[in-house]
């Protein structure tokens, strides 16, 4: 009988030792760019385990997964990417994990509502978070993805979703107040690719970017010389380089510009494609997002 009860005991022990293991487990989450990273992060805190595959300066365009990132994405519970595109290299392995859930953040958006392009193979500019009402959407989209993925949570997520959505839109208000400070006629955009249109589309600015809107292109001499053309023309008082772009481009444009007696500045960096450096203001969406307009403003006036 002592026999019987002690088995039972142990039984019992190991079934709650498994049951406690199960409730303090966390999901593995494996995110691709840093602003997606920086998404996820705002929403499931402390109660997933996330890893970002891409850092500061990292260009998602041409990004290339290590033997490590395929070992991360393998263990992972959930992928969440940004999808139309924009990590072209790694879609392949994506395919190949029919098994995982992959989401794409960029599915939540309404396709009708997007910049149409030749450049990528889903015929959109998949730049979306540059439209802060669309980066209001995929907050939503995560919550409910989370919600779905770990249901003992979901007013948790949903509480870091409302107080992250607040904060965008206090985004929204400050970005317009300081764009508001520079005339209409000022507000032409160079940069080295075309990574601002939803930018443009929102503030009213007019966008050019050397190299299209991949970094897999290359900018030729008469690339170079027809945008200077078009700078002289406007009178465009600065030109930007990018944090995940080689600036000898935008180098180029400029000593283009200056050999035909039209002074144009570089008037800063800008982050497009990646956030800046883990733990610093830039590091974050809405800081990096602040610190461009203010960069671009700035030089612009």
């Amino acid at each position: 009988m002592k026999k019987i009860l002690l088995t039972i005991a142990i039984t019992l022990t190991l079934l709650n030792c498994k049951e406690e293991k199960k409730a303090n487990s966390k999901l593995n989450v494996v995110t691709t760019t840093s602003m997606i990273t920086d998404l996820v992060k705002n929403i499931g805190g402390k109660h997933i385990n996330l890893q970002g595959l891409m850092g500061s300066g990292v260009d998602p365009h041409l990004y290339k997964a290590s033997e490590g990132d395929v070992s991360k994405l393998s263990n992972a519970d959930v992928i969440f990417y940004s999808g139309l595109h924009l990590e072209g290299k790694l879609v392949e392995i994506f395919e190949k994990m029919k098994n995982k859930k992959t989401i794409a953040i960029s599915d939540v958006i309404d396709k009708k509502t997007l910049i149409g392009s030749e450049y990528f193979a889903s015929s959109y500019d998949p730049h979306i978070w540059f439209n802060v009402d669309y980066w209001i959407q995929a907050t939503q989209f995560v919550v409910s993805k989370l919600s779905e993925a770990i249901p003992e949570q979901k007013t948790a997520f949903e509480t870091n979703g409302a107080n992250y959505i607040k904060q965008l839109q206090a985004l929204k208000t400050n970005l317009k107040t300081k764009i508001e400070t520079l005339p209409q006629e000022k507000r032409i955009l160079v940069t080295a690719h075309d990574a601002f249109n939803y930018f443009g589309k929102s503030f009213n600015f007019e966008v050019v970017g050397l190299q299209g809107l991949s970094t897999a292109t290359e900018a030729g001499v008469q690339d170079v010389q027809k945008l200077a053309a078009f700078i002289i023309e406007k009178n465009v008082k600065a030109i930007f380089i990018e944090s995940s772009v080689p600036k000898r481009t935008i180098e180029a444009l400029q000593a283009a510009v200056n050999s035909k007696g039209h002074n144009v500045t570089i008037g800063g960096s800008l982050y497009s494609d990646a956030l800046g450096n883990a733990g610093t203001v830039e590091g974050t969406y809405i800081g990096m997002f602040k610190y461009n307009v203010n960069t671009i403003v700035n030089a612009l006036k």
